[in-house]
């Protein structure tokens, strides 16, 4: 079994839990869960979600990238597992054209109380 160290753990936890308080239909980007999380980096959110266990039921599918294009799923960026993200995406009403988020209201933000919390 791999040692996972325990700030690493907490941090996943902590991704996890925000992650089910993304409503469906709207989406949220890996910077502001990373803030939400207490996290200063947007790319070891990446690194947390892409080893999501219980994905889509916690929806990782809802993060995208800061420039409001879709990112990957499950490590991927293209093939079977992006086609994927767009499908789920696409069935909550949230919609990309010319790879980008059209409607930039699907776009959530964790109150302040939420991303204070996470930190513990």
């Amino acid at each position: 079994m791999v040692h996972v160290p325990e700030a690493t753990e907490r941090l996943s936890v902590r991704v996890y839990r925000l992650l089910l308080l993304i409503p469906r239909g709207r989406v949220v980007t890996y910077g502001e869960l990373a803030r939400a999380a207490g996290c200063g980096s947007a790319r070891a959110i990446g690194q947390v979600l892409r080893k999501n266990p219980d994905a889509p039921a916690v929806p990782c599918h809802r993060v995208i990238r800061s420039d409001l294009s879709m990112g990957g799923y499950a490590g991927q960026v293209t093939g079977h597992m992006a086609t994927r993200k767009a499908e789920l995406l696409a069935a909550e009403g949230v919609v990309f054209v010319n790879g980008r988020l059209l409607a930039r209201e699907q776009l959530w933000y964790f109150p302040i109380s939420v991303a204070t919390d996470a930190g513990h």
